[in-house]
């Protein structure tokens, strides 16, 4: 990271990836707000691990469906700090089903978190970046929305949403110097994983070349290099953090 702190804004950060993305991102330097559903009780043991690394940290109980929340978010910590350069959209949530018993809501709920979730993110933070002259984005996807997968019509119609969103976005903000990239994690060990059958685990294994189910941290890493000036030339692209599975 440069020599002066960076800011960013990481949705979802309270658990899985989205802890250790922001953890990751104070530990290369960065102040770190998040934004993340759940009680204070949730995002405590962050923010003092984000402060352990002598970084500021931010935080509110935001739903990013809520475009009008999300506009005030990005308001009160430009007055804060002075600004985001950094944004990660993490925030994400699964509702599983075969397209015939699919409701509507379980559709329009992935859909409004995943996908409609980032565009809010993305649009409250571009004035923001081109004003400054800088900036980078990442939108956290999926393999399953470069491939798809059986039960998930409406997360992998999201995710796919989200590359096609960040292929654009990359081209409308190029010229203001700031990246736009996605990460595609595989599968990574997270809460949400908590609930599969040691079977599902060994079949989901038996995908993955590396023979193993990756760790959060595999995925914040790739994140933060995106972040950095070391990525500085890298823009519109979409890396896979599957350990082959994808393959």
């Amino acid at each position: 990271m440069k020599s002066t702190p960076r800011r960013a804004l990481v949705t979802g950060g309270s658990s899985g990836i989205g802890r250790c993305v922001a953890e990751t991102l104070a530990r290369d330097g960065c102040d770190v707000a998040i934004i993340y559903q759940g009680s204070p009780q949730d995002i405590a043991p962050v923010t003092a691990q984000i402060e352990s690394f002598a970084r500021r940290s931010w935080s509110r109980a935001v739903d990013v469906r809520n475009a009008e929340a999300i506009h005030g978010t990005f308001e009160s910590i430009e007055a804060a700090w002075g600004g985001v350069d950094i944004l990660v959209n993490n925030a994400g949530i699964v509702r599983d089903q075969v397209i015939w018993k699919m409701t509507d809501e379980q559709w329009h709920d992935v859909i409004n978190v995943d996908l409609t979730g980032v565009f809010h993110c993305c649009r409250a933070a571009a004035p923001i970046m081109r004003k400054a002259g800088w900036g980078a984005i990442v939108n956290i996807s999926s393999i399953n929305g470069m491939r798809g997968k059986f039960g998930q019509t409406n997360y992998s119609a999201a995710k796919a949403g989200v590359i096609g969103l960040t292929k654009a976005l990359a081209k409308e903000l190029a010229r203001f110097n700031v990246t736009v990239n996605s990460v595609a994690p595989g599968m990574i060990e997270t809460p949400i994983l908590a609930s599969m059958t040691a079977e599902a685990r060994k079949t989901a294994a038996a995908e993955i070349l590396l023979g193993r189910i990756g760790e959060a941290q595999d995925v914040a890493e790739t994140v933060a290099f995106l972040c950095s000036d070391r990525a500085r030339f890298i823009t519109g692209e979409v890396i896979r953090v599957d350990g082959g599975q994808y393959v």
